[in-house]
């Protein structure tokens, strides 16, 4: 299974997997890039997984359904009425021989799914889990993004981790404010900004990294804890407080 990133607007990722001929595309918001790239290798797309509603993610799928023979998969409780197999909590497809299990994880949106691979080591979030960030909370609450977080910090600490932007550099950039004294993520900030100068894509992350440079997995850390409590307004705030006082800091930064 080969996975390729097709650009697209100013910070898209729209994921490509090519197996023997054939394509499955995470949420693309723009039909023409992938077309393009479909035209171009010759390859035939079966499958159009969405992962939730917004339509950076969405805008291209109807395009897509009516020039290709193309299943469309997405969250069941999605506003967005282009899909076609509506996933919930636990289902499994099957993409290309691999096993693909279905992950709810509200917060950025209330729709919001991931889709994982153990056979593959792979997961497509969206915009839930970002390399050294997280999504927005747009619908959902702090509670419910830092349940989905939970969700996926047990994973396997090899998988590989597919989101839907290029927003490392910058999220690393919040990251270092707010724990300064973790040398991983010091390494990792110069290692990024170095790839980013030479405009090279700075994902897919895996879980192991992201479990040692990603404040918004890192709630339990003291350095962390000692650095938003003030802006928490909390001497000794919890796990959630902490993650919660992250996200408003990195909404207000």
């Amino acid at each position: 299974m080969n996975i390729l990133p097709l650009p697209a607007f100013t910070d898209n990722y729209i994921w490509l997997i090519e197996e023997n001929g054939k394509a499955t595309v995470v949420d693309p918001g723009d039909a023409e890039v992938v077309n393009n790239y479909l035209k171009e290798k010759n390859l035939e797309l079966e499958n159009i997984l969405v992962t939730h509603h917004h339509f950076d993610h969405t805008g291209g799928v109807e395009q897509l359904k009516e020039s290709h023979k193309c299943n469309v998969y997405g969250p069941h409780d999605s506003p967005f009425n282009g899909v076609e197999i509506k996933l919930k909590e636990n289902d499994e497809i099957l993409i290309h021989g691999s096993t693909f299990k279905i992950i709810e994880v509200p917060g950025h949106t209330l729709d919001h799914i991931a889709y994982y691979s153990k056979e593959q080591n792979t997961l497509f979030c969206g915009d839930t889990l970002f390399s050294g960030g997280c999504g927005r909370i747009f619908e959902g609450t702090p509670d419910q993004m830092y349940e989905s977080l939970s969700k996926l910090s047990v994973l396997d600490l090899s998988t590989k981790i597919y989101c839907t932007h290029e927003y490392t550099q910058s999220n690393l950039n919040f990251a270092i404010k707010v724990e300064p004294g973790n040398d991983n993520l010091v390494e990792y900030k110069n290692k990024i900004d170095e790839k980013r100068s030479n405009n090279e894509i700075s994902l897919p992350t895996n879980l192991k990294l992201e479990k040692n440079i990603n404040p918004f997995l890192r709630s339990h850390v003291e350095e962390i804890k000692e650095n938003v409590k003030d802006f928490a307004k909390i001497n000794h705030p919890s796990d959630l407080e902490t993650f919660t006082a992250v996200r408003s800091l990195k909404d207000n930064s």
